[in-house]
């Protein structure tokens, strides 16, 4: 086990901070099936990933209207099904512990859905959160997490972004962040199963992690 000193910290939020995969793999599994769209690599593309951008990679023939009104539907969707979000185990005591002015989120889900599913799994957003309205390019993009350092108003390399994608992990390293894996996910520099062996204390200095290991 080690200890990490920070300054913020960022997360993202699906399969991070909440867990809402029964919700994702029924809507996403339901679009496969309409679209014939194998669901194995659905799953390995899109997760991390803006609605839309799934979208666009699996209906290349249609036009961008269309792709919009479909990833719209999607969205629409997920909207009415929180039964089953919960917490990742530990998160919610792990992120109500961190002051105000040193967190922020990073979701490649609209503002509305996030809210919803925060709330859902116990959490409420902090002061500083960036969704997919608040960006022209989605992860792996790193925009959003420049974005959060900013008005966090710490340097990135002094933030640590906790993620479990593929494409939220290269977005964060992109970024110039350390990066803490939650779950199975490679390429950070830390990882957790879950947060509930963590601790976080606060000071004048910045935020000690302790409970974190090697990647």
């Amino acid at each position: 086990m080690v200890s990490l000193q920070v300054q913020a910290i960022v997360f993202d939020m699906d399969g991070t901070l909440v867990d809402s995969t029964g919700v994702v793999e029924q809507v996403w599994g339901e679009f496969a099936e309409r679209h014939g769209v194998d669901l194995v690599e659905l799953f390995a593309f899109s997760h991390g990933r803006q609605a839309i951008d799934t979208v666009r990679r699996f209906l290349p023939d249609l036009d961008d209207a269309a792709r919009w009104a479909i990833s719209d539907q999607l969205q629409a969707d997920e909207l009415l099904r929180l039964d089953g979000i919960v917490e990742i185990p530990g998160a919610a005591a792990f992120f109500h512990a961190l002051p105000a002015s040193r967190v922020a989120l990073v979701t490649s889900a609209p503002r509305e859905l996030a809210l919803r599913r925060m709330e859902a799994a116990g959490m409420e957003f902090p002061l500083v959160t960036i969704t997919s309205e608040d960006v022209t390019s989605g992860k792996p993009n790193p925009e959003g997490y420049l974005a959060a350092a900013a008005q966090l108003g710490v340097d990135q390399s002094e933030i640590v972004v906790f993620e479990d994608a593929p494409a939220g992990i290269a977005a964060a390293r992109a970024s110039g962040a350390t990066v803490v894996v939650v779950g199975p996910g490679v390429g950070g520099d830390y990882r957790v199963d879950d947060y509930r062996a963590l601790t976080v204390t606060s000071d004048d200095a910045g935020l000690t992690i302790s409970g974190l290991t090697g990647p």
